[in-house]
């Protein structure tokens, strides 16, 4: 990863990942690999997803704790001929927010522990409320048959990349396809890029 990419303030990682609604769980079964998307919450640096007590992931969680998962938020596509004019298609690109983390699956057992997890999960996709409290006994039931597993972080990595490392030129020349294309992303991508530029993004 080039550094010029790399976040590392804690703050930002956070806020990426709070808003993000799922990501990309990655196991592997016996060498062979399965990934899956699944919705997600942090908590205390703690990542947690719930699912069924029994079928594939957990098979493979039983045999293999060592799982990585992937967060990526999109922004603008940027043309070949955005940034240049030789005709090349190597300029493609797509600017982008992500992180990757790499640890150890644990699965939960204690039922306090799990409904905080659910609430938690809750209150991130569903903020307006209007449900019962998952402390309730009402989900005694449902908690026993609930699946909730806590990735322990052993390594954490974040990346921008927004066009800091491009030359004014080239830089510029994005800035005024985006702003001209007019999409939504693409004004929310410029500002980006904007804040970005000039900048060390591990100190962003």
């Amino acid at each position: 990863m080039q550094q010029i990419f790399e976040i590392k303030e804690k703050k930002i990682i956070n806020k990426l990942l709070d808003k993000a609604e799922y990501g990309t769980l990655a196991l592997s079964d016996e060498g062979k690999p399965y990934s899956l998307p699944i919705n997600f919450v942090m908590i205390e640096d703690v990542l947690y997803f719930h699912g069924s007590l029994k079928g594939k992931k957990m098979s493979i969680l039983a045999k293999n704790s060592n799982v990585s998962f992937s967060v990526v938020e999109e922004y603008s596509l940027i043309q070949s001929y955005f940034s240049a004019t030789d005709g090349l298609a190597c300029p493609a690109t797509q600017f982008f927010k992500s992180v990757v983390i790499n640890g150890r699956a644990i699965i939960l057992t204690e039922q306090k522990e799990k409904a905080k997890v659910l609430e938690a999960l809750m209150q991130k996709l569903q903020p307006e409320g209007k449900y019962i409290p998952l402390s309730d006994e009402i989900y005694a039931k449902e908690l026993k048959a609930t699946a909730v597993v806590k990735i322990v972080i052993d390594e954490l990595t974040c990346k921008f990349k927004f066009g800091q490392h491009l030359k004014e030129k080239r830089f510029d020349m994005i800035v005024k396809h985006l702003e001209a294309r007019g999409n939504p992303i693409d004004l929310e991508t410029v500002a980006l890029m904007k804040e970005m530029k000039g900048t060390s993004c591990k100190n962003t």
